[in-house]
């Protein structure tokens, strides 16, 4: 049975000042076109009723659950459906409560940044919400990633997809939200060959904190695409008798769409690992580098350090001690055998 969502009394008092209206388009379609007027969610719904092919679209944005409440009780949503709705803390998922559907989207789309750093934010998301019902259907948008207005707009001028009715609106909005995670994959690969290039070129000093904050925005968009595979499955699947066999057709065309974007995903992924592994890789290998140098130049001055200590000995008899030129001597011995050993460790690349 539906349950409707009974407003706390202390939540529905009206605040102080003016209260913000969520209502961004209510519209009535009756055989697969918009009615003029302006409507009141309440009575486009009525009038929706009376009509044999007719249902209303009722846009909100981040509605407050004051209004939402209401809107729950007019249309007989359920409590806890309208809680995720309100709070859109939700990942992508479908529920059925009653005969009203209830579809969970994560939106997403493509952050421009001239330069990829480690404080970029490459990929911003949102979520869609949709409650689909026999006679209408109420879309809730949290964020900006995804408006509807261009959808909506693009759906009236297809009068026979209008036709098939509340869930003709329910894969558009889906398909839109799918295009998008097609392009910021698309835009991401770009990132990805950009970095790519980077790491490998001997000349960048690149970060790798650019690397790790690339993985966390891939890590948010996998969030976004990954659990919606499930939900399209169920909807494209023959037993379900809720979504007309038409529109059915549709929604696998999406399917096929997100199983293009769940692959690149997963590649980009493994490209990062691999490029964070090459990246870790370098570092070691220019520590071992360094650590080669530090050992070659303290080998050379160990030439001069050794011979240095022994004629630093308080001994009498030692060689060479009465020689008029001995202390050249020495010193241009201790040249020679620097200058040899610092040929000797450019020619095996340690300097």
């Amino acid at each position: 049975m539906t349950r409707r969502l009974n407003s706390d009394p202390q939540q529905a008092a009206a605040p102080d000042g003016p209260r913000r209206n969520s209502v961004v388009d209510c519209a009535l379609y009756v055989d697969g076109r918009r009615q003029a007027g302006d409507w009141q969610y309440a009575e486009a719904l009525a009038a929706a009723r009376r009509e044999r092919h007719g249902f209303v679209w009722l846009g909100l944005h981040e509605p407050e659950l004051a209004e939402m409440s209401a809107i729950a009780a007019t249309y007989g949503l359920h409590e806890l459906a309208v809680e995720d709705a309100v709070k859109a803390q939700q990942r992508p998922k479908l529920e059925q409560f009653g005969e009203v559907s209830f579809l969970v989207l994560r939106t997403a789309r493509y952050c421009e940044h001239a330069e990829l750093t480690e404080h970029s934010e490459v990929v911003d998301t949102g979520q869609v919400l949709l409650f689909i019902g026999p006679n209408f259907l109420v879309s809730v948008r949290h964020g900006d990633a995804c408006r509807l207005a261009p959808v909506r707009a693009d759906l009236e001028t297809k009068q026979d997809l209008l036709l098939q009715g509340p869930w003709a609106v329910a894969y558009a909005v889906t398909d839109r939200v799918v295009d998008l995670y097609l392009e910021v994959a698309d835009r991401l690969e770009d990132d990805l060959d950009t970095l790519e290039a980077d790491v490998f070129d001997r000349q960048s000093t690149g970060r790798i904190q650019r690397i790790y904050q690339m993985k966390r925005e891939l890590v948010e968009f996998k969030r976004a695409v990954m659990p919606l595979q499930r939900p399209l499955l169920t909807l494209t699947a023959q037993m379900n008798r809720d979504v007309p066999k038409e529109i059915r057709r549709y929604f696998r065309d999406v399917q096929d769409h997100l199983s293009r974007t769940v692959e690149q995903v997963n590649s980009y992924d493994d490209l990062l690992n691999s490029i964070l592994q090459a990246r870790l890789a370098q570092v070691t290998v220019d520590q071992n580098n360094d650590m080669r140098k530090i050992a070659a130049w303290a080998a050379i001055a160990a030439v001069w350090t050794a011979i240095a200590g022994i004629y630093g000995m308080n001994f009498e008899v030692m060689p060479e001690l009465k020689m008029t030129y001995g202390y050249p001597v020495v010193l241009a011995l201790m040249l020679t055998i620097s200058l040899a050993l610092y040929r000797w460790f450019r020619r095996n690349g340690w300097l």
